[in-house]
């Protein structure tokens, strides 16, 4: 399934949120045994697997040490206990909440295994490793690269969130052909077929492909919005964390 990069943001009434959020999810998780809330938290891993690993792979470790990291972090994650640290008036997003549980995760690994090594006998790990210039290599090579990568992953991530969701609805109404068809016109105006062609190959005309690939856009632009509604606290920072998402797409 192809993915797209980023088209132009369009506002949407603050009425188009999406009633379950990356934080509800979070708040229900807190003290809660119930499977359906694992469930849910675990997907969200998923989801922001790839930010994360961006991240661990910056400290400059081999590639199976950063994704053991990466593993270990979201099994520490998804015990309750860490959740219970969350207080909704923190106002943080959801990607910097989860930036800085993994940075608090990098942190305590760390002085724990500085600890084992002041005990005697332990085996040196790869965080301890030294680089080639004899620093430690769970260091990054500077913040601003890895917070950089961090959020070019978490915005890949949501926007490929979007796109398998209205991927889902045209397979859902048995239109995953037509949707396979226009998807390259969904973010670049012009494509690489024109529409009188498209609409000969369909079997519709002119006139209704246009209108397929507007109703296509404005669904994007719509499951786009929920989103990103589903990541902040607060509603009235949906459109600045748009922005702040297509700026980091264009870096």
């Amino acid at each position: 399934m192809a993915k797209e990069g980023p088209g132009e943001p369009l506002g949407l009434p603050h009425a188009a949120i999406f009633p379950t959020t990356h934080w509800s999810v979070v708040l229900s998780a807190q003290g809660s045994s119930n499977p359906a809330t694992h469930e849910a938290l675990a997907r969200l891993c998923e989801i922001y697997r790839p930010a994360v690993l961006a991240f661990t792979r910056s400290l400059g470790l081999p590639p199976a040490d950063a994704e053991d990291l990466t593993q270990d972090f979201f099994t520490h994650l998804l015990k309750k206990e860490v959740m219970s640290h969350f207080e909704p008036h923190d106002r943080v997003k959801f990607r910097s909440f989860l930036l800085r549980c993994l940075r608090h995760f990098l942190s305590n690994q760390r002085q724990r295994q500085q600890a084992l090594k002041r005990g005697g006998g332990a085996k040196v790990d790869s965080l301890d490793a030294l680089s080639d210039t004899g620093q430690p290599s769970w260091e990054p090579a500077t913040e601003a690269n890895a917070a950089t990568l961090y959020e070019r992953e978490w915005a890949t991530a949501l926007l490929n969130q979007v796109l398998d969701r209205l991927e889902g609805e045209y397979a859902a109404r048995g239109r995953h052909h037509l949707f396979n068809r226009l998807q390259d016109l969904l973010l670049d105006r012009k494509g690489d077929r024109p529409y009188a062609q498209l609409a000969e190959d369909l079997g519709m005309t002119e006139d209704a492909v246009k209108k397929e690939v507007s109703r296509m856009r404005q669904r994007y632009r719509e499951l786009l919005h929920e989103e990103v509604a589903s990541t902040v606290l607060d509603p009235t920072e949906m459109e600045e964390e748009i922005a702040h998402l297509f700026s980091v797409m264009s870096r």
